[in-house]
C-alpha cells in the first residue's frame, strides 16, 4: 500500500498558501485531504508548523480525534480536539510571518493513529505528540509557503 498522502484543492505542496487562509485573509483552515491511510487507522492528529518563525518552530494549529473515514477536513473545519497554538489560543490561525522576513515553511503534518487520544482540549503541542507517540501507523506532510512584502 501506498504511504499517506495529505493533499489540498487550495494549493499544491511547495507552493504558496493563498491570502484567505493566513492572517491577511479570512484566517480560515484550508481543505484538507487525506489518503492512503493504513486500514487499523481509528483517528488523525494534526500539527500545523512554521519552522522558519524567527522565535524558533511556531504553532498555528494543534488538533487530534479527527475522524479518518471521510478522508479529510472541509475548509473552515474546527477538529474535534483542538490544542494551543502559539498565540495562546485553541484552533486554527494561519500564516503570519513579519513584514519583510521573505517567505516561510509551512510544514502540516498528519499522523494517522490506531486510537482516540484522552488528551484534555487546549493541550499543548508537545503533549500531544507525548499522547501520539507508540500509536502512529503512518505519517504524511504538506507543505506550503507565505510571505508578506
Amino acid at each position: 500500500m501506498p504511504d499517506p498522502e495529505l493533499t489540498s484543492t487550495a494549493f499544491a505542496d511547495g507552493a504558496e498558501i493563498p491570502p484567505k487562509y493566513t492572517g491577511d485573509g479570512a484566517n480560515v483552515s484550508p481543505p484538507l485531504a487525506w489518503s492512503f491511510l493504513p486500514e487499523q487507522t481509528r483517528s488523525v492528529a494534526l500539527i500545523v508548523h512554521d519552522p522558519d518563525a524567527p522565535s524558533g518552530d511556531f504553532d498555528h494549529w494543534v488538533a487530534w480525534n479527527i475522524n479518518p473515514d471521510p478522508g479529510g477536513l472541509d475548509e473552515g473545519s474546527a477538529a474535534p480536539s483542538e490544542g494551543l497554538n502559539g498565540w495562546g489560543e485553541t484552533g486554527y490561525r494561519g500564516p503570519s510571518p513579519p513584514p519583510g522576513h521573505g517567505p516561510h515553511r509551512y510544514f502540516l503534518d498528519l499522523s494517522a493513529l490506531d486510537t482516540g487520544l484522552d488528551l484534555h482540549s487546549g493541550a499543548s503541542r508537545e503533549e500531544l505528540e507525548s499522547a501520539i507517540d507508540g500509536h502512529v501507523l503512518g505519517e504524511a506532510r504538506l507543505v506550503g509557503t507565505y510571505g508578506r512584502p
